[in-house]
């Protein structure tokens, strides 16, 4: 498995990662935006008209939250679960067609 932990995404996709009970959004950094403005990209009810609670209840519903890390389309409303590796978001978007395994071809 590789030890690269950076995992590179579209803004409307969220990772989370599900431990002891909780819930955890892991935070990102936007590189490119279009927007002429500052825009809180966390406020998921301004952007996508759904609210965190919805997002963690959906994502519960896939099975049954387990322990791992998950990957909510908040544009589409699609979840995920990516397994409990990181290595498994990555995965997951090259699945759904964003990124590529080596990122130089």
């Amino acid at each position: 498995m590789s030890t690269d932990t950076n995992v590179y995404h579209p803004d409307y996709y969220r990772v989370l990662e599900r431990r002891d009970g909780k819930w955890f959004l892991k935070l990102g950094e936007l590189f490119y935006s279009k927007l002429p403005f500052a825009v809180d990209m966390n406020d998921f009810k301004l952007l996508y008209g759904i609210s965190k609670q919805q997002v963690a209840i959906e994502l519960f519903r896939i099975n049954g939250g387990i322990s791992g890390y998950y990957l909510a389309d908040l544009r589409q409303k699609k979840y995920y679960y990516c397994g409990a590796e990181v290595e498994g978001v990555k995965t997951k978007l090259r699945s759904l067609g964003i990124g590529r395994e080596d990122p130089m071809d």
